[in-house]
């Protein structure tokens, strides 16, 4: 045991696609609803060796795959600032658990937003550290390119603190980075004068809701006057984040979802008359409708020279927009922008409005593809006292320069963002 080990007996929740030895990981799916694991994933052998204890698993997008948590197979997590609204996703159950003040700590995953994107609904910190900043071993894959590990909680310093626990490099996983250990919680509480920020211009777009933007404009302008240089740019290849994003993560997801065929582990029909239908009634069953699209369209775009026209050539203008990035961090500490295009919407809602759906995964992807880390900061309320989000991007490895601005905002607004007691702003 660690002298200094400050999360020594402190319970933790752990999202349900991360492998827990003799604890059901379901991947909120019929697939996996009776599996239970006989090993640990890394992240949850290092939080076992922090004396961390593990109180349950929350749900999630089945697969990880959706973004309000309704896609589960046991229903959608109700979000604790009103419960007849969604809490996000793919790990909607880790942002409530937190935002409820049920827990300081959850484990979440990211593919294309789904920490930060459910963090922004609920008026909590969520974090997507730099892909291979964390291991994957034992997080079950949905496109291993884009996955990551991710702390969320309810402040800035104790995601640093759960994320100071998670990080390092891992021989079982072959994309972990090898990366001097350091202190995340090292830059809290220091000014950020004459720090550079930029705001992509494509982020402020007009199907953002006026509201939000509001927010992120007073945001921007208490940075000014804090002495930090803020700067409006252009990013190129953020129209292009959706097109991307579906090819790379629908192509990853046929792929890494094969294994489950009703022979090895998970749901397996009965008594089928051959192996072939084995395999059918068993996927068609086990899985649910938003999955089997992905991977029907994943398969094709795989299936022949559509992996050449597609895949490949999706993998290469990423590695363009990864540039284009890093070209931007020559010139800038850290980029801003909006988490979402609106607060939490309704249970019931379809969300079938294109243009809002398009620029919600642009605020976020953008940050998988390149293998950014990317942070949400609650900045305060909607009208309807539903909590906002601004997402902070950072350069590759320098997720300690994204808390070192998020402190700072977070004690500057100082917002009580507890549900439970009305989240009225602290004055």
């Amino acid at each position: 045991m660690e002298v200094d080990n400050i999360l020594f007996g402190l319970p933790i929740a752990v999202k349900d696609n991360i492998i827990t030895k003799g604890l059901r990981t379901t991947c909120a799916s019929h697939m996996l609803d009776e599996f239970i694991p006989i090993y640990n994933a890394t992240v949850v052998e290092k939080i076992r060796k922090k004396n961390m204890i593990i109180i349950g698993k929350t749900n999630m997008d089945e697969f990880a795959m959706g973004s309000s948590s309704r896609t589960s197979y046991f229903g959608a997590p109700k979000n604790p600032w009103n419960k007849k609204k969604i809490s996000g996703g793919s790990s909607g159950g880790s942002a409530t658990t937190i935002a409820a003040r049920d827990l300081l700590f959850a484990l979440g995953s990211d593919t294309g937003g789904s920490i930060r994107q459910p963090a922004s609904y609920t008026g909590i910190v969520g974090m997507k550290p730099t892909y291979g900043r964390v291991s994957r071993f034992g997080l079950v894959a949905f496109a291993s390119s884009l996955d990551q590990i991710g702390p969320m909680t309810k402040n800035v310093y104790e995601n640093a603190l759960l994320l100071n626990a998670i990080v390092g490099k891992d021989e079982k996983d072959l994309t972990s980075a090898n990366q001097m250990e350091e202190d995340f919680t090292r830059l809290i509480g220091q000014d950020i004068k004459n720090m550079k920020i930029a705001v992509p211009n494509f982020f402020m777009s007009d199907i953002v809701d006026e509201e939000i933007r509001n927010k992120v404009e007073e945001i921007i302008k208490m940075l000014e006057n804090s002495g930090a240089v803020v700067d409006y740019i252009d990013v190129k290849y953020l129209e292009n984040t959706v097109t991307l994003y579906q090819i790379i993560a629908m192509g990853e997801a046929s792929s890494n979802l094969a294994r489950f065929d009703g022979i090895r582990y998970g749901y397996s029909k009965e008594n089928p008359k051959n192996i072939e239908q084995l395999y059918y009634k068993t996927r068609a069953e086990g899985f649910g409708e938003e999955v089997k699209r992905r991977i029907m369209v994943g398969s094709y775009l795989l299936s022949g020279e559509n992996a050449k026209t597609y895949y490949n050539k999706a993998l290469s203008i990423r590695d363009d927009m990864r540039k284009e990035f890093l070209n931007v961090f020559k010139d800038y500490d850290l980029i801003i922008g909006p988490t979402t295009t609106t607060t939490a919407y309704n249970l019931d809602d379809s969300m079938d409005d294109p243009s809002k759906s398009f620029m919600d995964d642009v605020l976020v992807i953008p940050a998988n593809m390149a293998g950014l880390p990317g942070l949400n900061l609650p900045i305060g309320f909607d009208y309807s006292h539903m909590p906002i989000g601004l997402h902070i991007i950072g350069n590759s490895f320098e997720e300690a320069k994204i808390y070192h601005l998020a402190s700072f905002i977070e004690k500057e607004l100082g917002l009580d963002l507890n549900p439970n007691l009305g989240g009225e702003e602290v004055e």
